[in-house]
């Protein structure tokens, strides 16, 4: 590979990564997702339990636990946690880009796998769950890398070393979220090409012992953690580590898919992502069509397999009844790398030129002229987001909504239609920045409870001490003081009489904080502080002076869920 093409790739690694780790250190974990894994990894730090996650008292079985080992492993590096919650979501985005690259160049040239990996930046799901820290862009990197191996060993193998670490990869996959299977279904257009005859695909013989090695990895890499989890829960006395290994093995996985108990939605559900979520990819669908078309008849591998795997996931994730745009995500890359070969013409193509800086001018007039209206018009609609998300009137975060869209006609006029891609992708990339900047403090004290949790310190003074019933978990994680709760996916009802009954040892210094669907009925609520509304639920602090004498909690609400 000429000086050139790494040249051009570092620079690429360089500005991606400003765009990645923009906002890092800004924030705190958000919900619904990033502060459950964070308090679990806080508490693996605390404990020193690492094989079994703990969300407050209970074990938490609905994930395998990598990506809060790679949180807490962050933290023992950095040790801050505003760095470490989000620093494996950024290694796994910059990791996949990189993979991305390596297996355009390795199948085309280096220019065809830059193609490839700013298509995948370019694309907003990948930006956007990069910059959180979810499973998703971890289980995004395994399937990647399997993708990888598997790639370079059939189309440019053999090569029996990247496949078995292909299969390793997926593996890990698997302890990341059990979707990272879908890797090894690259294998099946594989062998379809193979029985037909495509040229270009590896032709192997006699190696079946050689392909078993590559379940063995696979198997492998699934026991690091498997294994010893298992002889520890079955070795443990008590129902709990039993459930938690039917929870995790079997209802977690082929329960959820088989008869999904949440995110129900239509067979044609994720047509819509692949064009909101996956723009600006989408604009590139219509052209590539009759290129598509004439690399499955010319039997071009190298276009039709990933392409083929893609519509394998998009096939599968389809069937059952709960889906979320999310579980598109470990596609991008696949799709970007059949995109890629083509994208240097297409890019060029009057009508998409045009309509790609037309795009960004427009997105720009709107973000740069709402911004200064919300700024400077006092606009009812700014008004309400200020009043329910920010703590200083909203003058920073609008101001901020203008930049972005100042950037994207900054982008607009110095690329022109002549570049009209380069300009849409550019002006895209700068408003990411400005947006993790800007927005990340502004909204961070009331999305993370950060401010709830530290009027609730102040409230109950240096000597109080608090009790969570009802509680989320990034009310635990951003308290100042550690917590006492009575459980989190136990019954309401049963979570205040236990809560009570604390608090009853002590009722000088012991203080309960409840949301609104789990006070029940024997909470006085003039006798309690209104917390206000946060994150969507109304919340309270109670004393024991608001309980009422002679009411019993188990009559109230068994739900777990609030409203």
């Amino acid at each position: 590979m000429e000086t050139t093409d790494r040249r051009q790739f570092w620079w690429f690694m360089l500005l991606a990564l400003v765009v990645l780790a923009a906002g890092l250190g800004l924030r705190d974990p958000w919900p619904p997702d990033e502060p459950r894994f964070t308090l679990i990894a806080r508490q693996m730090v605390e404990s020193g339990q690492w094989l079994f996650p703990h969300r407050g008292i209970e074990l938490y079985s609905d994930k395998p636990p990598f990506l809060m080992w790679l949180e807490a492993a962050a933290f023992t590096v950095t040790g801050q946690w505003r760095i470490a919650f989000l620093l494996p979501s950024l290694i796994a985005g910059m990791a996949t880009l990189a993979l991305t690259w390596d297996i355009g160049r390795r199948l085309w040239n280096p220019r065809v796998g830059l193609y490839a990996a700013i298509a995948v930046l370019a694309t907003v799901q990948f930006v956007e769950q990069s910059h959180r820290a979810q499973i998703d862009p971890i289980v995004m990197c395994w399937i990647t890398l399997g993708n990888w191996g598997i790639l370079r060993h059939c189309l440019r193998g053999p090569n029996w070393r990247a496949f078995w670490l292909g299969c390793f990869a997926a593996g890990l996959g698997v302890i990341t979220k059990g979707v990272g299977i879908l890797a090894l279904f690259m294998l099946v257009p594989y062998a379809v090409m193979r029985r037909r005859g495509w040229p270009g695909v590896t032709q192997t013989h006699g190696d079946a012992w050689r392909w078993a090695g590559g379940a063995l990895a696979f198997f492998l890499a699934i026991a690091v953690w498997l294994a010893p989890m298992l002889l520890h829960a079955l070795a443990a006395p008590g129902p709990d580590f039993h459930a938690y290994v039917n929870d995790i093995l079997f209802r977690q996985t082929a329960g959820r898919y088989a008869a999904s108990w949440q995110h129900h939605e239509p067979f044609w559900y994720f047509l819509p992502v692949l064009v909101v979520e996956w723009f600006p990819l989408c604009l590139a669908y219509l052209p590539m069509l009759p290129r598509w078309r004439e690399a499955f008849a010319g039997r071009e591998a190298r276009v039709v397999m990933p392409l083929a795997w893609v519509l394998i996931v998009l096939v599968f994730f389809s069937i059952p009844s709960g889906k979320r745009e999310v579980y598109l995500l470990p596609a991008i890359p696949m799709m970007a790398l059949a995109l890629a070969p083509y994208l240097e013409e297409v890019v060029k193509m009057r009508w998409l030129r045009w309509l790609c800086v037309g795009l960004a001018v427009l997105a720009g007039i709107v973000l740069f002229g709402g911004g200064l209206w919300a700024v400077f018009g006092h606009p009812k609609f700014a008004e309400r987001v200020a009043d329910r998300n920010l703590v200083d009137g909203g003058r920073h975060f609008w101001l901020a909504v203008a930049t972005m869209g100042a950037l994207l006609l900054a982008a607009a006029a110095f690329f022109r239609a002549r570049r009209g891609a380069l300009a849409l992708v550019v002006g895209m990339s700068a408003a990411w920045v400005a947006w993790a900047f800007g927005v990340y403090p502004q909204f961070n004290p009331s999305e993370s409870t950060l401010a709830m949790m530290q009027r609730v310190d102040a409230t109950i003074g240096p000597q109080g001490q608090l009790g969570l019933v009802g509680w989320r978990e990034e009310h635990r994680l951003m308290s100042p003081r550690t917590p006492t709760d009575f459980g989190f996916s136990r019954g309401f009802n049963v979570q205040m009489r236990d809560g009570l009954a604390w608090q009853g040892k002590d009722p000088a210094q012991r203080w309960i904080f409840a949301g609104d669907y789990a006070l029940g009925p024997c909470i006085d609520k003039s006798k309690a502080v209104d917390l206000g509304r946060v994150n969507r639920y109304d919340w309270w602090l109670f004393e024991a002076s608001a309980v009422i004498e002679g009411c019993d909690p188990m009559k109230g609400s068994n739900e777990t869920e609030g409203p």
